[in-house]
């Protein structure tokens, strides 16, 4: 290849393995996902009340970078999962407030395994995911400022 087209090889992309990356981690998540009956979505969902405990959709839509459209099936199953419970806020009719209910909090027990699980899975020393967490954040940081 031309060295003028050097910046166009696979090996020379960032985006490459952080796709690969990407899509390998959240292949790894599935089985561990799939004896708590979640989806990936429906984990992060999780893990933002697993935290909060209480919450608007909106909150919730801000906290996880995804779209009321999205977020309202996954609501939606995680009530009729008994994970969950939407109520409309007394003080904003417009405005949903969500709770996480026993069964829900009694599923973050059985959770516990998954984040040790995947670290063991990735094979970073605690420093190392750390500098990656941080420079991941960046990255996001950088790209959300800029057109």
């Amino acid at each position: 290849m031309d060295d003028k087209y050097q910046a166009l090889r696979l090996k020379n992309q960032l985006c490459f393995p952080l796709y690969l990356c990407a899509k390998e981690v959240t292949r790894r998540y599935q089985p561990m996902l799939d004896r708590l009956d979640l989806t990936y979505t429906q984990y992060i969902v999780m893990m933002y009340f697993w935290e909060m405990g209480s919450g608007s959709a909106r909150d919730l839509s801000r906290a996880v970078t995804l779209d009321p459209s999205t977020l309202t099936p996954i609501l939606k199953r995680l009530d009729q999962k008994g994970y969950l419970t939407r109520a409309r806020d007394p003080r904003d009719e417009r405005s949903m407030i969500i709770s996480l209910t026993a069964a829900g909090r009694a599923l973050q027990d059985d959770a516990l395994q998954v984040p040790a699980r995947m670290a063991d899975c990735l094979g970073l020393s605690e420093a190392e995911a750390v500098r990656l967490g941080g420079l991941l954040g960046k990255i996001l940081a950088n790209i959300e400022t800029k057109p």
